[in-house]
């Protein structure tokens, strides 16, 4: 059997279906792999046809149903404008019921980008998933962050959007 970290590696690199991991940690794992990589069709590949995205805790926007397009031409806007993006997920829980499981894990975002105000914003928080399996196949449902603080350059998010229009 597999370890994780082949799954993901093999899904990536061989671009194979990533909902083909049977395992609800993989998905997630593999969903910020991918979105560092701007791998955007592994991304939409990892989430379902409709998916709840909730970054109302940082934003203050309320939780919107969208398609995994719409998710990634989103995240296309700022993400490619940091010269480096690194998510790193830990502390996972996991509750797998039947066809439906929730994850639950710590989540650290450093953004780089060169700039004289200083070159790091660092996003800290918690993340909910609720995942449908269908087959062996898992997807994303819903995905709720759940903000914590952010330390580093503030001003470097607009700076990335600006980067990301070149």
């Amino acid at each position: 059997m597999k370890t994780a970290i082949t799954t993901i590696l093999t899904a990536l690199c061989l671009g194979l279906n990533a909902q083909e991991m049977t395992n609800p940690q993989e998905v997630i794992t593999a969903l910020f792999v991918a979105t560092d990589e701007h791998q955007w069709n592994t991304v939409e590949q990892i989430f379902n046809d409709e998916v709840v995205l909730d970054y109302s805790s940082m934003t203050g926007d309320p939780a919107a149903r969208l398609s995994p397009a719409d998710i990634t031409t989103a995240w296309k806007g700022i993400l490619p404008g940091f010269r480096y993006t690194h998510h790193q997920l830990g502390n996972f829980l996991l509750s797998v019921k039947g066809d439906k499981a929730d994850v639950k894990c710590y989540g650290t975002a450093t953004h780089y980008l060169e700039d004289e105000g200083g070159n790091v914003w660092t996003v800290v928080g918690t993340y909910d998933f609720s995942l449908t399996r269908s087959g062996d196949s898992w997807r994303v449902d819903s995905m709720k962050f759940n903000f914590k603080y952010q330390d580093g350059n503030t001003a470097l998010p607009q700076k990335a959007i600006e980067q990301a229009k070149k």
